[in-house]
């Protein structure tokens, strides 16, 4: 009797019931706030109240049994990372569940799209739902792109998840003190430029045109880099300058969130000089050029584009894909092989770090560019010491190893998935490009707009991918390791 009644506490750490309680006590007051606003549009409520009534009465019991004023420890908070990442969405599907009336796994797929910034969909036809649960559904986006931009800047990056060392640098301001005021300096940092540049997108929107109320939805989801919007055909009907609007705002999420707030409010000319910015920001130019070109000459959707034309629809996609924020601002489908494919390529490059963006991120693509250099010249001069470095910094070795673990298991996921939605979907490219899409938390694979008619073994999957690639996979494989239980057992 005595072992049983210290499993809980053995397995799961306080910390962890802390944080989780005080995540579900703030989501279960957000949803009964919309309740409320549900009731006052005389539109279906029950699912906001529902999911408000158990947020916030498990909030309240998590956070009594749980203890959050203790420092955590690397095992605890990587725990807490992973449990986080998994019940969120479980409340969040509640509004879709029984204010939306959608199937139960449509439902969680799509709390599970939203909280972690995917973008894929499970809605095809918009009509049906009133605007409290398309505000929603923005709304989750924002939260989980807030949410995930703390933890990459504060928990992930201290405790050097997936090669984040190197983005403990003095170009960011953060140095290595503990955990909790980590914590509390980076929220306040990243929701001050997060927020200010949501409320910058959705002026910029309704003033280009776009109606007040898909105004601010797309601003939600365009800082988050989620890529949902209230309207059914993305930025398609918008006027030019919201395209272009959106691709300005886009590109300010895929940057470095901390980096931009030191550019913006101490007027620190870091984030300019920054070498992933600047490549981040070539790739792009690259791309949205050869992409312009090959949109002029070759007609896409059987139309012809002009030149603005062709140079607006490949920044505005390149943006996108590159942020996997996932809008679109004219139907895909039809472009060519070689603009689709380097659209997929982009998806995989990913933003920068300290950004809401998925994918593999440009950061550690320049450590592997490194790592590959280094190669080269051992293979003429075997007994050279060649010391990595990137924007003239060193990197270490246990950045090299945590990066190669990353990327492998990125392959790794990635194959299996696309096997195991291939062979039920029986169709290789769609599972190639939803399973690609999914883990890097980008926007509708390629020419798949609704993933509600997908077998319910590829909607498993696809949600099993979409929150290993949030918290950057490496919490979610030491799951299965003896180690951290041992750990977490003391």
């Amino acid at each position: 009797m005595q072992y049983s009644s210290r499993l809980p506490e053995r397995y799961i750490p306080k910390v962890t019931l802390f944080f989780l309680g005080t995540v579900y006590l703030s989501l279960g007051v957000i949803l009964l706030l919309l309740a409320v606003a549900a009731l006052a549009l005389r539109e279906p409520g029950l699912g906001f109240g529902l999911g408000a009534l158990l947020g916030i009465g498990l909030g309240v019991a998590f956070r009594r049994a749980g203890r959050g004023w203790e420092e955590p420890s690397r095992a605890e908070a990587l725990l807490s990372v992973v449990v986080l990442w998994a019940m969120v969405p479980p409340l969040g599907a509640f509004p879709y569940w029984f204010s939306g009336g959608m199937p139960f796994l449509n439902g969680l797929f799509e709390a599970t799209a939203g909280f972690t910034t995917s973008g894929a969909s499970t809605l095809g036809e918009f009509s049906s739902i009133g605007y409290t649960l398309l505000l929603y559904r923005n709304l989750s986006q924002w939260l989980g792109g807030l949410g995930i931009l703390v933890l990459l800047a504060s928990v992930l990056t201290l405790l050097g998840v997936a090669g984040r060392q190197i983005f403990l640098s003095e170009n960011t301001g953060l140095g290595r003190e503990s955990l909790t005021p980590r914590l509390r300096s980076a929220s306040r940092n990243v929701a001050v430029v997060y927020g200010g540049l949501t409320l910058l997108a959705a002026v910029a929107y309704a003033l280009a045109g776009v109606p007040s109320f898909e105004a601010v939805g797309n601003a939600l989801s365009t800082l988050s880099t989620g890529g949902f919007s209230p309207n059914p055909y993305s930025f398609e009907t918008y006027p030019p300058l919201a395209q272009w609007m959106g691709t300005l705002f886009m590109f300010l999420g895929g940057a470095n969130f901390l980096l931009q707030y030191r550019f913006f409010f101490r007027r620190d000319p870091k984030l300019l000089g920054e070498l992933e910015f600047r490549v981040y920001s070539a790739i792009i130019l690259i791309a949205g050029l050869g992409l312009t070109l090959l949109l002029y000459t070759h007609p896409s959707n059987g139309e012809s584009y002009s030149f603005s034309e062709a140079l607006r629809h490949a920044f505005f996609n390149v943006t996108s894909y590159i942020t996997t924020t996932g809008f679109r601002s004219t139907p895909l489908s039809g472009w060519a092989p070689a603009a689709q494919a380097i659209l997929l390529a982009l998806m995989f490059v990913g933003g920068c770090a300290g950004s809401s963006t998925g994918g593999i991120r440009v950061l550690r693509w320049l450590v592997i560019g490194a790592l590959v250099r280094r190669e080269l010249l051992r293979s003429v001069h075997p007994q050279a010491v060649v010391t990595l470095r990137i924007g003239g910094r060193p990197i270490s070795e246990d950045v090299m190893r945590s990066v190669a673990a990353f990327i492998t298991l990125y392959v790794g996921l990635l194959a299996a998935s696309t096997l195991v939605i291939s062979v039920a979907e029986n169709n290789f490219v769609l599972g190639f490009t939803a399973a690609a899409q999914a883990i890097g938390n980008a926007g509708p694979g390629l020419g798949l707009h609704s993933y509600a008619d997908l077998h319910p073994l590829s909607k498993i999957v696809l949600m099993i991918q979409m929150w290993a690639g949030r918290i950057e996979l490496i919490p979610v494989f030491l799951l299965l390791t003896p180690e951290l239980w041992k750990r977490l057992r003391g």
